[in-house]
């Protein structure tokens, strides 16, 4: 800096002092001078328990500070209130700043001059606050400078200084929050990587101006802007960091309009696919889901069903053979219809819905429980004749006499498989209850198509029964050694409600279950009237235990601690653990999904996604969906999906999450954790496993 030069600014620095010198009446603490402008604490009035103070910064011509979201470059300031006396909490507020392009760089910030509003509590009220601050901020025209400053104000408690007003008009410039705003946010637009915000405006707009605070990594430029009177459309382009996705993330958003502005915290919505293709590819995934939905192991305990049913058929007219299958079939695609209706009407009053989230009520299970007890009770010869209202046609599959029993089954065979996921059904069911009544209509349909689709097929083709060996006597030793699954169902269904209602309550509805079987047995052996009284206690009994699980709900075991390496689910966790360079794999798993509990079994506790989990690689965190739970509806819906299993790895290269399939391998979990933590640990995770393959083993694995 030639002399010259030093003189002016210490011409303009002294200057700037002079005119920004306090009155001898204003509450406030020296003025922080230096090159580029000045800094000082200002007091403002005083009401109760709160305190209104500011820092008031002033720069010379071209230089700037930051807003508390500078964009993609600076740092907003910052304030250390230790050794401050009767100082409870300080909290600051932001006036609307102003956006600043500096080669493609978009920045926010103030200049000229600016108040920063503080609101100050006190410890004790009514004595006088003494403030000590150190202040560190950042100043920038075409360089940038680094500022730091210790400043101090002593406030007498209720007594309202000069500069009150000076605080107060900046305070007025901080986005309002709450409702009968002049400005709106309508409605906002996630199209790939476009972000599109519609506006309003009481009065027509000025010069319109929107800043996105998103999730980390995520950089938005500037608006491109098409306003018309009192309404605005404003495109955004979004730099997502990795494949993160900006849909179901959380982010602020502040409109500003001259000197009015508002701020909105919002959730970004799925984009919407306009290509009517789409929907389609959507229903062909939900039939092929449905379809595999067969080979799934919650449908194997109705399978036993379907095969005593399928040989009853043997040697039988196609007429009959067509018929019940058909039947079937409708009953399966009436409860998709059912719980269709049921998902929109709980999508339509606001609360959660998804795919088997029936399970998660305790007197469904045992409703459940009961008819399974009711099926094992007709493959042990409890009873041969039909009950009131068809049920034992649903158990026995007599085709002939009644096609209700072939229809109850396709019912009782869809409420069965609905623990499950199968591959390619979370898309599409996800897909279906984030859009409107339609795609989950349209949806569940399709799945239930693919479900019925095998009895559908010997329907079309009932020459097909005639390759099965006959009837005869062989089949009691059949549906006896059958039963057992069913039997193991039930079990499983208790000990869902064990987690559910707890231990004693649970063994009150196996008791009644079992009273109920017993009833059943004695029904076979009596006539007339004692048979009907005894199958309205069967009857009676079952309601009992329904009614009885449906009381208990919530007083189940406490959540059980996840045995290590497995943590408790905890969303803000994960974003904390990202962002110091961390990967977290989640599992939302349910005691009551089976395809969870194959996933944990076959790959996430075995082999070298055990090791890896185990080894402190990757941190593991597990939420439990057995019961009902906002959390975990609100991190599935994030994602756009309302069934489970679902896991997905965070890390540094993805902190939106690698969302895997629903069916795990050890190889799909190794590749999301290579892609979501980055090239070090995906080498950790791949390594033992190619040495494992090869023969070569280490010590410590």
């Amino acid at each position: 800096m030639s002399s010259v030069e030093r003189v002016l600014s210490g011409v303009l620095g002294l200057a700037l002092v002079a005119t920004c010198a306090p009155s001898a009446f204003a509450a406030t603490s020296s003025w922080f001078v230096h090159e580029h402008g000045a800094v000082r604490m200002v007091g403002g009035a005083t009401a109760g328990d709160r305190v209104d103070l500011g820092l008031q910064f002033r720069m010379k011509p071209g230089w700037k500070i930051y807003w508390r979201s500078p964009g993609d470059a600076g740092f907003p300031p910052q304030v250390n209130w230790a050794g401050s006396v009767n100082l409870a909490r300080a909290v600051m507020s932001w006036p609307s700043p102003e956006r600043f392009s500096v080669l493609g760089l978009e920045t926010l910030g103030y200049r000229n001059e600016v108040v920063l509003p503080i609101t100050a509590s006190p410890f004790e009220r009514g004595k006088e606050i003494a403030l000590r601050a150190r202040v560190r901020f950042l100043t920038c025209n075409d360089i940038c400078v680094p500022y730091e400053t210790d400043l101090a104000l002593a406030l007498p408690f209720g007594v309202d200084t000069p500069e009150a007003a000076l605080v107060d008009r900046w305070r007025a410039r901080v986005p309002r929050s709450g409702g009968n705003a002049p400005l709106s946010i309508d409605r906002i637009e996630v199209a790939g990587r476009t972000l599109v915000v519609l506006a309003s405006a009481e009065g027509g707009f000025g010069k319109p101006d929107v800043f996105v605070e998103g999730p980390p990594g995520f950089r938005f430029g500037p608006p491109e802007i098409d306003s018309t009177g009192a309404k605005a459309s404003m495109r955004i382009a979004v730099q997502p960091p990795g494949n993160a996705r900006l849909e179901g993330r959380e982010a602020t958003l502040t409109l500003v309009d001259g000197d009015r502005a508002i701020e909105r915290r919002v959730m970004f919505p799925r984009a919407a696919p306009q290509a009517p293709a789409f929907l389609f590819a959507i229903l062909g995934l939900a039939v092929l889901g449905g379809l595999i939905l067969n080979l799934m192991p919650c449908v194997l305990p109705v399978l036993s069903l379907k095969l005593m049913t399928v040989i009853r058929h043997g040697g039988e007219s196609r007429g009959r053979v067509r018929a019940g299958f058909v039947a079937s079939a409708a009953g399966i695609l009436a409860c998709f219809v059912l719980l269709g209706t049921v998902a929109a009407g709980l999508k339509a009053a606001g609360l959660a819905a998804g795919w088997g989230i029936q399970f998660q009520q305790p007197a469904f299970v045992a409703f459940m429980a009961a008819v399974i007890v009711l099926f094992a009770c007709n493959m042990w010869g409890f009873f041969e004749i039909r009950l009131p209202g068809t049920v034992a046609d649903a158990a026995s599959g007599e085709t002939g006499r009644s096609l209700w029993g072939h229809f109850l089954t396709g019912v009782f065979a869809t409420l069965l498989a609905t623990p499950c996921t199968a591959p390619f059904l979370g898309t599409a069911v996800g897909f279906a209850l984030a859009r409107g009544v339609f795609e989950i209509y349209a949806v569940f349909l399709a799945v239930g198509l693919g479900l019925a689709l095998p009895w559908l097929l010997v329907a079309g083709f009932p020459v097909l029964v005639r390759h099965l060996p006959k009837p005869g006597s062989w089949m009691a030793t059949v549906k006896r050694v059958l039963s057992f699954a069913l039997i193991g169902t039930a079990v499983w269904l208790l000990s869902i409600l064990w987690f559910q209602i707890g231990g004693p309550a649970t063994v009150m509805v196996a008791l009644l279950l079992g009273a109920m079987a017993f009833a059943i047995r004695q029904y076979r052996d009596l006539g007339g009237r004692a048979r009907l009284a005894t199958g309205g206690t069967a009857a009676f009994l079952a309601a009992v235990s329904m009614a009885g699980a449906g009381a208990f709900s919530g007083e189940g075991l406490p959540a059980a601690q996840n045995a290590p390496p497995w943590r408790p689910f905890d969303t803000a966790r994960i974003g904390t653990e990202v962002a110091s360079g961390k990967t977290v794999l989640v599992d939302v798993t349910a005691d009551w999904c089976l395809t969870c509990q194959i996933n944990k079994s076959l790959v996430l506790e075995r082999g070298r996604v055990a090791e890896l989990l185990g080894g402190g690689g990757v941190i593991a965190m597990r939420a439990d969906w057995t019961s009902p739970d906002d959390r975990i509806v609100a991190y599935l819906e994030s994602f756009g999906r309302f069934g489970i299993p679902f896991n997905v790895v965070h890390g540094p290269g993805a902190p939106g999450g690698v969302i895997l399939p629903e069916i795990l391998s050890e190889s799909a979990v190794l590749t999301a954790v290579e892609e979501a933590g980055g090239a070090s640990v995906g080498r950790a995770a791949r390594k033992p496993a190619r040495a494992a393959r090869s023969g070569v083993t280490k010590e410590g694995g």
